[in-house]
C-alpha cells in the first residue's frame, strides 16, 4: 500500500515504515504529526483519487531530526569580463518516518458529467 501525499508544498510517495527528507517541519523531534492532504491511495490495485485530496484520509509519522542537506555550490561566471560569484546553500530538512496510512472514508474521484444539450 502507498499514497501519494502534499507534504509542505512537495508532493512525496510513501509507503510504511519509509524515511522520507522534507523541507523542514515546525515540530519537535520525536512528535507525530498527521498529513491530510492525501491524493492518492493504491492498496494492492484498488486506486483512490482525490479531486483534489482524499475526504477522511490521512498519513502519520514521526519526526526523527532535524538536519542541513548537502551543500549546493552556485559558481556564475563570464568569460573575458572578470566576473566571478561563487555562492553555497544547504537547505534545512527534516527526516520522518511514515507510520501508517490511513484511507478511512476514501472516496474515488466522481466521474465527469457529461454536459446535455437543451433544445432551443
Amino acid at each position: 500500500m502507498y499514497a501519494i501525499v502534499d507534504i509542505a508544498g512537495q508532493q512525496f510517495k510513501v509507503e510504511k515504515d519509509q524515511k522520507v527528507y522534507v523541507h523542514r517541519l515546525a515540530t519537535e523531534e520525536g512528535k507525530k504529526v498527521t498529513f491530510d492532504r492525501v491524493l492518492l491511495i493504491d492498496d494492492k490495485g484498488k486506486v483512490n483519487i482525490g479531486a483534489p485530496a482524499i475526504e477522511g484520509a490521512e498519513v502519520t509519522a514521526t519526526v526523527l531530526e532535524h538536519l542541513k542537506g548537502d551543500k549546493v555550490i552556485v559558481f556564475k561566471k563570464k568569460r573575458r569580463k572578470g566576473y566571478k560569484k561563487k555562492n553555497g546553500h544547504r537547505q534545512y530538512l527534516t527526516e520522518i518516518q511514515i507510520n501508517e496510512i490511513k484511507a478511512t472514508g476514501a472516496k474515488k474521484a466522481a466521474p465527469a458529467k457529461e454536459e446535455t444539450k437543451s433544445e432551443e
